[in-house]
């Protein structure tokens, strides 16, 4: 049982966790002062009600943890013995419950392709000459006028 511990084991975590939520509380009373000072904002009054708060997550936290180790020291001693006793948690989702993902819907618009080919010609002319030298090719009438119909 080297796992095992008890809230009487860790003194040293006992003080962390009371010395934490009394500078908590500390920070909030000094901050609710500031606020009532002639100087105190609606920052100070944020300040002051926030430190309680946090005060008791680091009391909320310790014995979460404690209870924590304790399910953790009882799954383990129990494992054994109740291992087979366990349910099985299903982990996937049948099929059929989830509605089917769209897919995305295929456009065979033949102006587009007639462009996206004439963007390829142009992309081939300029990658093939020498860097300086670009050319652009003459595009058939066809399709420049569809395009020019299609985009408005």
């Amino acid at each position: 049982m080297v796992g095992v511990s008890a809230p009487h084991r860790h003194p040293a975590l006992i003080i962390l966790v009371i010395v934490a939520t009394l500078v908590c509380l500390a920070l909030g009373w000094w901050q609710w002062g500031r606020f009532e000072s002639s100087t105190g904002t609606a920052q100070n009054l944020g300040y002051a009600l926030q430190w309680p708060l946090f005060a008791g997550f680091v009391v909320f936290a310790y014995f979460r943890f404690v209870r924590l180790e304790r399910e953790t020291a009882a799954e383990e001693q129990g494992e054994d013995a109740t291992e087979s006793a366990k349910p099985v948690v299903q982990r996937e989702i049948p099929p059929g419950i989830l509605p089917e993902r769209p897919t995305a819907r295929r456009d065979d618009d033949p102006v587009l392709a007639e462009y996206n080919r004439y963007l390829a010609q142009l992309n081939a002319q300029d990658t093939s000459g020498p860097p300086g030298a670009r050319t652009t090719p003459s595009p058939h009438p066809s399709s420049i006028a569809s395009f020019e119909r299609s985009a408005g």
